[in-house]
């Protein structure tokens, strides 16, 4: 425990850049020895300065005494860089974390076929059941599922995972005391009680929106190979399969409807020759099957078509939120200089936006002359902004923005 303090100190100065404590580490060989060294000693490492090096002269651990606290308090283990099972593929990562914080039992990563499986946290149907379909199945054949703990393809993957009676990996953007998000709090419990919660970020550290890119690294990291689930065409689980791709590993996507937003991303990267499609498990694990003969058992796996009360309410909500996304009124700018459209035109569209009228009450609403309200009328109606039911009566087509 005394020199996993230093690990931690070393860890905890939030100034230096994680390349330059990999740099440091290498140079003198443990954090015990930097943290003993002379600021001049640390100018000799490449890329350090003076104002950095002073930062090293706070010798205080206090930060990492009250960090091992809460460890013991949260029965965390601190797994470094040091420990043989820290895991050789993350190791050889471009700035590979120091240090993770674990929660549960985590394999041994490099003696696993693990494969990493991210998407969308806005996922339709669609993509949840593909998602704990594919894990499920690929769990089954032993495959360990890594993912990230998020709502949507995250949550799909892992309940998967547990489904098949299997271990799961969930690395979080954030302290393992702080649930992110909160309704997922059943499922920290239960990844941790059959795999590992982990993170690179101590005890107490908030969620925010900067954690989660560094965090993929370690996703793709830990993995032979990232599949992406179903992803719009700017999603940070395509920040994850890019990452993969920088690190040599391979990179397979779920194709969707050519239509479908939340598959663009997917269906983009397939196009370009980036991800390898799937179709069924086989198209990623017959890759491995020679390299883990003593973990891979290839051949078709169905799920059981029962799924949990979990399963239910998320598939459920997608389909809400699908339903409200399709109906959802397409937005139209009026401010001024925005439109091509004439005065008239938007004079109408803002009567309008109040609710429909038959066309007699709109000539007289917007005090123009009729044939000037129907040539606007006509040309709105062309567009799509405005439609016409029965009995003449207009109501809008769009959402305007004003401000």
């Amino acid at each position: 425990m005394a020199g996993t303090k230093y690990w931690v100190w070393l860890s905890e100065h939030k100034g230096l850049p994680m390349r330059l404590k990999l740099r440091l580490l290498e140079h003198f060989g443990t954090p015990e020895n930097i943290y003993y060294a002379d600021a001049e000693d640390y100018l000799q490492v490449e890329g350090m300065n003076p104002r950095l090096a002073a930062q090293l002269a706070d010798k205080s651990t206090a930060a990492a005494d009250r960090i091992l606290g809460d460890c013991e308090r949260l029965e965390l283990r601190i797994l470094t860089m040091q420990d043989a099972d820290y895991p050789v593929r993350l190791r050889n990562i471009y700035e590979p974390p120091c240090l993770l914080y674990v929660k549960g039992q985590l394999p041994l990563i490099d003696e696993e076929a693990a494969i990493a499986m991210v998407g969308t946290r806005k996922a339709t149907p669609y993509g949840i059941e593909t998602a704990q379909e594919l894990a499920y199945a690929m769990a089954k054949q032993g495959a360990l599922i890594v993912s990230g703990g998020a709502y949507g393809i995250d949550t799909a993957a892992h309940r998967g995972a547990l489904r098949a009676g299997a271990k799961t990996v969930a690395l979080l953007g954030c302290g393992m005391d702080v649930i992110y998000p909160a309704g997922n709090e059943w499922l920290y419990r239960d990844v941790a009680a059959s795999g590992a919660l982990v993170t690179e970020y101590p005890p107490g550290t908030p969620a925010i929106g900067q954690h989660f890119p560094k965090r993929n690294r370690i996703i793709s990291g830990m993995c032979l190979a990232t599949v992406v689930v179903e992803a719009p065409e700017r999603s940070g689980a395509l920040i994850t399969a890019h990452t993969a791709l920088e690190q040599g590993r391979d990179v397979f996507a779920v194709p969707g409807p050519i239509k479908a937003p939340m598959s663009r991303g997917c269906n983009r990267m397939i196009a370009d020759g980036e991800a390898s499609l799937v179709a069924d498990t086989s198209d990623v694990l017959w890759e491995y099957e020679a390299r883990f003969p003593h973990k891979l058992h290839c051949g078709r796996v169905e799920m059981p078509q029962t799924m949990g009360y979990q399963a239910r309410q998320e598939i459920a909500a997608a389909k809400q939120a699908e339903q409200a996304e399709q109906e959802k009124l397409p937005a139209l700018d009026v401010r001024e200089g925005q439109t091509g459209l004439t005065d008239d035109q938007v004079h109408i569209l803002k009567i309008l936006r109040d609710g429909e009228m038959q066309v007699d009450d709109l000539i007289e609403a917007v005090n123009l002359p009729t044939r000037r309200v129907l040539s606007a009328l006509t040309v709105l109606e062309i567009e799509g902004h405005v439609t016409q039911g029965s009995g003449k009566l207009f109501s809008l087509n769009v959402e305007l923005i004003e401000e």
